[in-house]
């Protein structure tokens, strides 16, 4: 993958930033693969707005992915590398010996025609799905499963990599991409190696628009509405008297807004926080 910039023929391009898409097959997606989502505008089931600036944007079929990887022992082949719009990672299209075509996600270096398989006993090697137990400590991995056969929840997105620390009783530590180390269980699977597509995060929007064709709308700041629109807003002029809150007025620095969760028991050690 690498970025290319715009010729600054306007203002915006200046600072225009895109893909070249160099590491993807020009294919056409898998029709088997793919089904039609509904756009929700950022509304549940009652019509009511549960997260804001959401809207429009280009429809997108969703790839269905493999995350369980759970043709175990069969060997599959790459046939392409693909972009997919609903993540940030590509997506790697795997025919398996007995004809079945699924959908992967694409670590670095994983090219068309290599082969892959999954399962207890495959060998340590780029795209492979493995058991914890079997991984050695040290080795990056991603697609990571919280609880045995669910499929990977864990480390899915573009560039993002995890690896094993230690191994301890029934329980690996895991250091997470955000620094935090958690206990997994030795039998859930993870695939082997980083994800691809490294430099999405430093790719420029360059313009107001091309936010939209993401269906994201535009964001006002609290303290330019009204009283009536949000707890920040109001006041003659611009006024730093007020206390950062959402719209239904729950503090947003300094108040903790996570529950405690029963899974909190697995963090071993919380994320760096900047």
């Amino acid at each position: 993958m690498g970025i290319n910039k715009r010729r600054p023929l306007t203002p915006t391009q200046r600072y225009q930033e895109y893909d070249d898409y160099a590491d993807v097959t020009r294919t056409k997606p898998t029709k088997s693969l793919m089904v039609a989502i509904r756009k929700k505008g950022g509304r549940n089931s009652n019509g009511r707005i549960t997260c804001r600036h959401r809207g429009g944007g280009h429809p997108d079929l969703y790839r269905i992915i493999d995350f369980k990887r759970d043709k175990f022992g069969i060997p599959a082949h790459v046939e392409s590398i693909e972009y997919d719009p609903n993540r940030s990672t590509r997506i790697a299209l795997v025919r398996y010996k007995d004809g079945e075509k699924r959908y992967i996600l694409a670590p670095l270096g994983l090219t068309v025609g290599m082969q892959i398989i999954s399962g207890p006993g495959s060998p340590l090697r780029v795209g492979n799905a493995l058991p914890l137990s079997e991984i050695p400590e040290g080795m990056e991995l991603h697609n990571l499963e919280l609880r045995p056969g669910c499929g990977g929840q864990l480390i899915r997105s573009a560039g993002m990599t995890g690896q094993i620390l230690t191994k301890e009783g029934v329980y690996a530590h895991i250091r997470m991409p955000s620094t935090e180390v958690r206990l997994v269980s030795l039998k859930c699977f993870a695939t082997i190696g980083q994800l691809s597509n490294l430099e999405h995060s430093s790719i420029s929007i360059g313009k107001a628009g091309r936010n939209r064709w993401l269906g994201i709308r535009p964001r006002v700041r609290a303290i330019h509405m009204n009283p009536v629109d949000h707890p920040m807003g109001g006041g003659e002029a611009k006024s730093k008297g007020h206390i950062p809150q959402s719209p239904t007025g729950v503090p947003a620095k300094g108040y903790k807004t996570r529950k405690k969760k029963l899974s909190d028991k697995y963090i071993v050690k919380g994320r760096k926080r900047g």
